[in-house]
């Protein structure tokens, strides 16, 4: 029986975003040696500016090419493009302006508008672009995640009604989250394992406890859930858990 999941484990942040940065280019490198179509949902974080700094700097120097790369998101604040919450905004500042990504590729999630309209828009373009399917969900070729001190990933924070976790489409509106703002657009359990690959940048040591509760055939956590049912890579600095 394969392991859930794959740990790697680094010195420091800025190692662990290096790695995942060089691993990503690599698979965005294959993808487009094959012609291939390759569909990406970023999340926010952290660690995420690093990770977005560093795979600037390497795919300059590499010439990367991402004409065919489509950007989605697993999760939205639902805030103004523009706001300091947004994770759009983090990735626009720090990926898609200095790596000259083109608009069309950009497939953000509408946090101004309706959530549940938000919602809807998310869905039909999600369906429109990713040409892969399994079952009801569309397959993206890969979900980054991080996770948070509750151990919660996207928006999926912990004791999450039915209702969230049984939603059957691909997004689905979260509200009265725990961390502020309270009302997100958040992939749900369904899409993310139906990815081909998930990817979960952790850093910080006051995640040990929610990474080790995660990890465990019992864990509770929203990572755990994931981790039950699509084997994931980790990369992580915490290294006392």
């Amino acid at each position: 029986m394969k392991p859930a999941f794959e740990l790697l484990s680094f010195a420091s942040a800025d190692d662990l975003a290096g790695a995942a940065a060089g691993a990503w280019l690599d698979e965005i490198e294959t993808a487009a040696r094959l012609g291939e179509l390759y569909c990406v949902a970023l999340s926010g974080g952290r660690i995420t500016q690093k990770f977005f700094a560093a795979t600037v700097a390497q795919a300059l120097v590499r010439k990367v090419p991402f004409d065919d790369v489509h950007f989605f998101w697993a999760d939205e604040r639902c805030v103004p493009p523009g706001d300091p919450e947004s994770n759009f905004k983090l990735a626009q500042e720090h990926l898609f302006a200095p790596l000259e990504i083109a608009a069309e590729k950009i497939h953000r999630l509408h946090g101004e508008d309706p959530p549940r309209i938000a919602v809807a828009l998310a869905e039909a373009e999600l369906r429109r672009i990713v040409p892969r399917k399994h079952g009801r969900q569309p397959v993206l070729d890969l979900i980054f995640l991080g996770m948070g001190e509750d151990g919660h990933v996207a928006s999926l924070f912990p004791n999450a009604s039915m209702h969230t976790i049984d939603t059957p489409g691909p997004f689905l509106v979260v509200e009265h989250a725990p961390k502020p703002p309270p009302t997100r657009v958040s992939l749900s359990y369904q899409a993310i394992g139906a990815a081909k690959d998930i990817w979960v940048l952790i850093s910080g040591s006051g995640k040990a406890a929610a990474l080790r509760e995660s990890l465990l055939p019992t864990g509770q956590t929203p990572l755990a859930r994931v981790v039950a049912t699509h084997r994931v890579k980790i990369f992580s600095d915490i290294n006392d858990f």
